[in-house]
């Protein structure tokens, strides 16, 4: 009996993929005679090409070269201007087999093949090399890569050169590099509040690079660069004032703004790692007030009882006790993290302040009148700071604030704020959220919270209360500034419900926000 089904071949010979021969073939013909019909002269040099392959790999060529200029003539001899050799050289390679070495080339040569592609519109290619070019970022580079990037407008290179040189700021003002950044690129790095040197180093690293671009006008813009107010007394007399390059007045207003300000006012500078926690002892980080320091840096967010895993102190109506942490050193945050000791039902009040001095606190987060629980997820305007406090000022319990786990760090994404409270864009009454069912009667403690609205039946997957006794009370973590709710009723059968629904920030004043009493709902 015939078999009528057709053969179907296993994938891997059924697809025949010689690409790689397909490169290497057309890798022979370049900058070879035979065939060519077009030659480029790059600085004096003859690169003789085939004007098909060309024109198909990149629509610069495909202009210049069937564009009925006088480039399209047959065997036409193209100077290029402004155009290296060997990068020229590197690009035919590319073009003709599409594979480039960028590890074994000089970087002068790949920022000027780099520039090609800009120049050639080969965007994939452009890519690529900057993707490399991150990677091999130094002090000695990075200024000139970061020029290069400026001017091509490469966003994603330029942050990660702008990241770089954050990270490295003392050693990137005294290198060659920063003495050959051109001004714009210069102001752009200087200006940036992370970058994280002292107003010092910068000052004198900007006074040599005005010596050698010698031009007025561009000296007063690059100085007024400087943050004079972050410098001291003794640095703008024994080091600005001889200088010469800013005049009496702006150092007499410099004065008058360090003696006047609030210190914490001032336009500081600080580290910026986005998206990672700079509270760590990796980091420099130490508690530096507050009972029990050891354990509140040290990661572990699991191992913690009434006796051991967390820090406290003791709640006193002054507000000078707390728990304060020093970073090492002064940071952009905007971001913190908390664990409460959340090993039975009690709930906690507490305010935070940052410092760059231990004298000037600024209050970034107040939830001393809310009752809060487990981990606090806390969004802040950004700030320069070098100190971090926590202070209790209630416990359900006892008169002890207790603090298991300390985070912060600068993160980008988006948040919104409302008269200083989250307002979440996704579900907060969840149990991931640290939310729980403080009243009402179920099975399953969380049932409610689980996000299971599928299993449920008589018996069980819902949480209830007696009508005219009682409520199901949710606690979220932390105070949020809501505008939705949803709700399941239990729909098994036919029945409706009536309520009303009420929030509260310390379960003491309620406010009414939904009234359905009067409406039957399923």
């Amino acid at each position: 009996m015939s078999n009528s089904h057709p053969l179907r071949p296993l994938a891997s010979v059924s697809e025949i993929d010689h690409i790689h021969l397909l490169s290497e073939q057309l890798g022979a013909l370049v900058l070879g005679e035979e065939y060519s019909d077009v030659t480029f002269i790059v600085e004096g040099k003859r690169f003789p090409a085939h004007r098909v392959i060309l024109a198909a790999r990149c629509h610069y060529f495909r202009a210049l070269l069937y564009g009925g200029m006088k480039e399209s003539q047959p065997q036409a001899e193209v100077c290029l201007e402004e155009t290296r050799a060997e990068a020229f050289s590197m690009l035919l390679n590319y073009l003709y087999t599409g594979r480039a070495s960028l590890s074994s080339a000089r970087e002068e040569v790949l920022l000027d093949f780099l520039g090609l592609a800009h120049r050639y519109g080969l965007q994939p290619l452009e890519d690529s090399t900057s993707e490399f070019l991150r990677t091999i970022l130094h002090t000695n580079n990075v200024c000139l890569v970061f020029d290069v990037a400026s001017l091509y407008s490469l966003s994603a290179l330029s942050a990660a050169c702008c990241a770089y040189m954050d990270r490295h700021a003392p050693e990137v003002l005294n290198s060659d590099g920063f003495l050959m950044l051109s001004k714009t690129a210069l102001l752009t790095v200087v200006r940036r509040d992370s970058f994280a040197a002292s107003e010092k180093e910068i000052f004198q690293a900007l006074c040599r690079w005005c010596r050698q671009h010698v031009d007025g006008a561009d000296t007063q813009e690059v100085m007024a660069a400087v943050r004079l107010p972050l410098m001291t007394l003794t640095e703008m007399l024994n080091v600005v004032r001889p200088s010469g390059l800013l005049s009496p007045d702006d150092l007499l207003d410099a004065i008058k703004t360090r003696s006047e300000s609030r210190n914490m006012d001032l336009n500081y500078r600080g580290m910026l790692i986005p998206e990672e926690n700079i509270a760590t002892m990796k980091y420099g980080a130490q508690v530096v007030k507050g009972e029990l320091k050891s354990a509140l840096l040290d990661g572990d967010t699991q191992n913690y009882d009434l006796d051991h895993g967390f820090s406290r102190h003791p709640i006193e109506e002054d507000g000078r006790a707390g728990i304060q942490v020093k970073l090492g050193q002064s940071s952009i945050i905007n971001h913190v993290r908390l664990l409460l000791w959340d090993r039975d039902s009690r709930s906690y009040s507490y305010y935070i302040e940052v410092s760059m001095d231990e004298l000037d606190w600024v209050r970034v987060v107040d939830h001393s009148k809310y009752l809060c629980r487990s981990w606090q997820n806390l969004y802040f305007t950004p700030r320069v700071c070098r100190y971090v406090r926590i202070v209790g000022t209630h416990n359900t319990v006892n008169k002890v604030f207790h603090l298991v786990a300390f985070e912060c760090m600068f993160t980008n994404r988006s948040f919104t704020l409302e008269s200083g409270l989250l307002v979440p864009g996704e579900n907060v009454a969840t149990i991931a959220s640290c939310a729980s069912v403080i009243e009402g009667v179920s099975r399953s403690r969380n049932a409610l919270l689980n996000g299971d609205t599928r299993n449920y039946d008589w018996d069980s997957g819902y949480t209830c209360h007696q009508l005219g006794s009682g409520a199901i009370v949710i606690q979220l973590a932390q105070p949020y500034s809501i505008t939705s709710l949803r709700l399941l009723l239990w729909d098994c059968d036919e029945r409706s419900y009536s309520y009303y629904i009420e929030v509260s920030t310390n379960q003491q004043q309620w406010t009414k926000v939904v009234d359905r009493t009067r409406v039957a709902c399923r």
